[in-house]
Order: C-alpha cells, then structure tokens, then sequence
C-alpha cells in the first residue's frame, strides 16, 4: 500500500505538479507549496514505500532508487497523468533525473532542490547516523531540540516552524513514544554497497526540458563545485542559491517561491 496526497483539479487544463521528497521524508513537507499551487493545477505528493503513511517493505533490498522509480510510474497510471513536472528534494531529485531517461515525454520541467550528480560524503554520512537511531523520545519539546542537532542546515524562523518539522519527521508509536516515522530498514542498502553510480548521465539527460536548480548556500550535499558543474552541462538550467540555509531549503522561502512560479509559467 503507496499513499499520495493530491491537491487542486484532477481535471484542470494546467500541468500536474509532481513533489518527491527527501530520503527519509515524505509528503507532510510539501503541503504549504501544493496549498500555493492547488488553485491553477492538480499536485501530487507520495510517501515512498517505508516512509510516512505508506506500507514498510518486509525486504529491505527493495528500499532502492530503481524501486522508487517503479512505484513512482505506477502512481503517475493510476493517476492519469501523461504530463508533469516535478519537484524533488534530494533523492527526489535524482528520482526526477531518472525519469527523464526512463520516461522522457513525461516530463514538463523540473525543480532540483539540494542535490546534484555529485554527493558530498560528510552530508551523506550525517544522513545515515541519524537514519540508524531508533530511540523513542519521550515528548515533541525533545523531537524539536533533536531536529535542530541532526538537521543544522535548517533554517527554521520560529518554533512553530520547527514544531511543523517534528509533526513532518515523527510519529506516535503504541507505547505514545515519538519515533521516526519511517522504517530504519530504509538505510540498509546505502550501508551494505559499495557501489557508487555515475549519475551524470541522469541529470544530462534534463537537458530537452527547463531546469530550476536550487542550492543551500551552506549545502553539505550539494557543494560550489557540483552546482558549477551542473550548470555548465545544462545550459538552460536555472541555478539558485538560498542564502543562510543548508540541506534543505524548505521551498517556503520567497526567493525560492517566486523562482518556482516563474519555471511552472514555463511549463
């Protein structure tokens, strides 16, 4: 069982909006910009499988990209949907680079949000510490001061804000304890292989379609060098940096909202 949220119009005449989230995140992090842009076009935001309110997988070996990729072509059948452009965060992105080699006259335009051929492995190493910790937390005060140690690159601007990222990150387990609300399995197989695909060609192939690319100017996923690079291979690429922020910007910020109003007007 796949869950997805959907936003606006299933029927309007405007490209359907696609979000794929982060590794371990899921649709709860995308409903201020679906709300922002359900009223000129249908958006539809999953949980990968083991994440949020999707079925955990028994066999962790299917927590891979090319799985995801698979489910994602599903959803996009059941719903009917031929066209779409597509916002993906971290993994997201490289999900949205993929489909444009597995399914090319699908994609209208595309958001790369903190992420790039090219993965710094400081970032990822931080990622996969705090994807291995289990441990229940007693209250959300807790869940909000752990958030703020495992995620520096946050630029949260209150504590509503960081109290809406702990309603994104945990759930409540049996027991009232506050557990991450995915399955730890999910990171076995980034540590159980060594190898490393080359994902230049994925993110060449986007060059037919427009490309918004957007950095944390403190990125320890996406470095200078990377998003350089990027640029140079796809000409028609859109580069942004959102200062003071890191992995990831939430897409809430204005310079980031009105870059992705100006490409969704180009698709």
């Amino acid at each position: 069982k796949l869950y997805f949220r959907e936003y606006g119009d299933p029927y309007g005449p405007a490209t359907p909006l696609l979000c794929l989230g982060g590794l371990t995140r899921n649709s709860k992090d995308f409903h201020a910009l679906a709300k922002r842009h359900a009223a000129e076009r249908r958006v539809i935001c999953p949980d990968y499988r083991g994440r949020g309110r999707s079925a955990y997988d028994p066999d962790w070996r299917n927590y891979h990209p090319r799985t995801y990729l698979e489910d994602i072509r599903h959803l996009l059948a059941v719903c009917g949907i031929h066209k779409v452009t597509v916002i993906g965060t971290s993994l997201g992105g490289i999900l949205a680079a993929a489909l444009s080699v597995t399914m090319p006259s699908a994609l209208a335009g595309v958001v790369l949000n903190d992420v790039g051929p090219d993965v710094d492995s400081s970032g990822l190493g931080r990622i996969i510490t705090y994807m291995m910790d289990d441990t229940p937390l007693p209250n959300w005060d807790s869940a909000v001061a752990t958030l703020k140690r495992i995620f520096p690159g946050v630029a949260a601007p209150d504590e509503r804000t960081w109290r809406s990222i702990a309603e994104a990150t945990y759930r409540l387990d049996e027991n009232g304890k506050l557990r991450f609300d995915w399955d730890v399995d999910i990171v076995k197989p980034l540590v159980r292989t060594q190898e490393i695909e080359d994902l230049w060609p994925l993110f060449k192939a986007l060059r037919p379609i427009p490309v918004l690319a957007i950095r944390g100017e403190t990125s320890d996923i996406l470095s200078i060098d990377t998003f350089a690079r990027m640029n140079d291979a796809l000409p028609q690429m859109v580069p942004l940096t959102v200062p003071g922020v890191g992995h990831v910007p939430s897409l809430n910020e204005q310079i980031s909202i009105d870059a992705i109003h100006e490409l969704l007007g180009r698709t």
